[in-house]
């Protein structure tokens, strides 16, 4: 059964929404609070977040920081929070939709059901990558270029763990920088670019002429693969 965790300090929401997913069959757990929320997160694993902003004990913005330290599920905002920078601001946070209120049942069920389509068997992560030059096995914690075996320190297979995740997509100088090193650090874009020219190095990859790593100027690195090709 999904299950879905609700956090909003509001029990009018929190009983209209009980009533409206649990007749769809979701299984739903109730945190009124930042920290009861992030306590059931962490204890029950949801399959999914539903979040209000405007939380007693801490800004939604914050608990979203902090759910997405450890919970890699998707989330929506709930929130009376109609600015466009709040709006950016939650999904650069994490989110994965913004939903104001007041809200329709039937629009709500209808992003639930979008959302954890894209996540069912989308966000399993791979266990490694071999395209017959470059072998990557994650698990092993064993990366080898041309049957050679290279040494990567832990952030930079953690670098190129987060690459593989998602083949052919630009993924974020934000997101790596939250996923690797933390949500305190999501601006220190210096950090990235040294590993990332570090990775290249290890894998010789030229910048110019990117045989695994691209660059997005200004946005992110995405990772080539050859797999469909060899």
């Amino acid at each position: 059964m999904t299950r879905i965790l609700i956090i909003d300090d509001e029990p009018q929401i929190r009983r209209f929404l009980t009533i409206c997913l649990g007749s769809q069959g979701y299984q739903l757990l109730e945190g009124d609070n930042g920290q009861t929320g992030l306590q059931l997160a962490a204890l029950h694993q949801p399959d999914l977040v539903v979040l209000d902003l405007g939380l007693p004990d801490m800004d939604g913005q914050q608990l979203l920081q902090c759910l997405r330290e450890f919970f890699e599920g998707p989330v929506i905002v709930l929130s009376v929070r109609n600015r466009e920078r709040d709006k950016i601001m939650a999904l650069d946070n994490g989110a994965n939709d913004y939903v104001e209120k007041p809200f329709g049942a039937g629009e709500l069920l209808a992003r639930i059901r979008s959302i954890l389509r894209t996540y069912t068997g989308i966000d399993t992560p791979p266990t490694g990558y071999d395209d017959g030059h470059l072998r990557i096995d994650l698990l092993a914690r064993r990366v080898c270029l041309a049957e050679q075996d290279i040494h990567l320190s832990r952030k930079e297979l953690e670098l190129l763990r987060c690459l593989i995740r998602y083949p052919g997509r630009i993924i974020t100088q934000q997101q790596l920088l939250q996923e690797i090193w933390g949500p305190h650090h999501c601006h220190d874009t210096h950090y990235l670019r040294i590993f990332i020219g570090r990775l290249r190095r290890k894998l010789g990859d030229d910048p110019t002429a990117p045989r695994y790593i691209e660059t997005e100027v200004g946005v992110g690195y995405r990772f080539i693969s050859h797999i469909d090709q060899a």
